[in-house]
């Protein structure tokens, strides 16, 4: 199995671990840019491998950036709001691994959601224009990630177009970054003053498939509770339903960084809550949450965020296009 552009943060000469080990001797290359052609890094001199355990450690002498100079390395609770004038970032942090293991496998579980979805695969198998929004918080928007066509969204929505290439499809986002399914349901029909650089939901006419995407600030501290979360979800379904007769998935969001202040750490709840509105209001469902759970059962959670609180750099982004592509519709 290979391996793209998978990101990871370096620390002084602290070992970090790839999403598979038994990697192939000789197949990794670690660089300094998401796409080939950036610095690579020179193995022996930057970087040493164990190739049977998937760990990468820096060098004494080595080039690569060392995170734990990070401002908010070995933070406990640590709030973003008390530095307005640093770089909380992880993007000069970054390395990106190519590779090829021997002991790879999906890293999302395949979700068969035909039931849902017969209307939207029964317009694409049909060719002609077809049109996908994308309604969530910052997740959904793309926030921190500079090249949006590498979005899950845009990801998800290249990906519908190799699967039926007589479809025209074209994707619009309209999220609305720092808030909560609360907002997304009590700004259905009209955003507040100062936030309507895109129009409200029910003003987009005529969309065949919406994603639905919050959870991440519902969950922070002093937001909704987990059972408020599902009942938006589920009133905003209804309402997309009767006022636009398109179809809805519903997606699960990852965990924060768990050293952030503003985490009620129990992200896990808001994942069973969306994914039971789903059932509920007989809508399809996509699991990014087990799938960022499995990966994390190896990676440390720097190495897959941006902002190193909340948002999902390239590779993250690339891990819900995996979850997406495992539904099956």
């Amino acid at each position: 199995m290979n391996i793209s552009s998978e990101s990871l943060v370096l620390a002084d000469i602290l070992p970090t671990r790839l999403c598979f080990n038994q990697v192939v001797e000789g197949s990794l290359e670690l660089r300094d840019s998401f796409m080939p052609g950036g610095n690579v890094y020179i193995e022996g001199h930057d970087y040493k491998v164990d190739y049977i355990s998937g760990t990468i450690v820096r060098t004494s002498q080595s080039r690569i950036p060392d995170y734990s100079k990070h401002i908010l390395y070995g933070k406990k609770e640590f709030d973003h709001t008390r530095f307005p004038n640093d770089d909380l970032t992880n993007h000069k942090w970054f390395v990106w691994a190519d590779y090829r293991t021997e002991n790879g496998m999906p890293l999302a579980v395949t979700n068969d959601q035909s039931q849902y979805l017969t209307q939207t695969r029964k317009r694409l198998e049909a060719g002609g224009p077809f049109k996908l929004i994308s309604y969530g918080d910052s997740i959904t928007a793309g926030c921190d990630v500079s090249d949006q066509s590498l979005t899950f969204t845009h990801l998800y929505t290249d990906y519908l177009g190799r699967q039926f290439p007589s479809a025209q499809i074209t994707h619009c986002d309209i999220s609305i970054p720092g808030q909560s399914s609360r907002e997304g349901l009590a700004w259905f029909d009209q955003k507040p003053e100062g936030r309507n650089s895109t129009p409200p939901l029910g003003m987009i006419p005529d969309p065949d498939l919406i994603i639905v995407g919050f959870g991440m600030n519902d969950h922070n501290k002093g937001c909704n509770k987990p059972e408020q979360t599902k009942s938006n979800l589920m009133e905003l379904v209804e309402l997309i339903r009767n006022r636009k007769g398109a179809e809805v998935i519903l997606f699960s969001t990852f965990r924060p960084h768990d050293d952030w202040y503003y985490s009620t750490h129990c992200i896990e709840k808001f994942a069973d809550v969306i994914k039971q509105a789903a059932i509920e209001s007989q809508c399809a469902y996509v699991n990014v949450y087990d799938t960022w759970k499995k990966v994390l059962e190896r990676k440390d959670q720097s190495s897959l965020l941006a902002n190193n609180i909340n948002h999902p750099n390239y590779f993250g982004h690339w891990l819900y296009e995996q979850a997406f592509e495992a539904m099956k519709f």
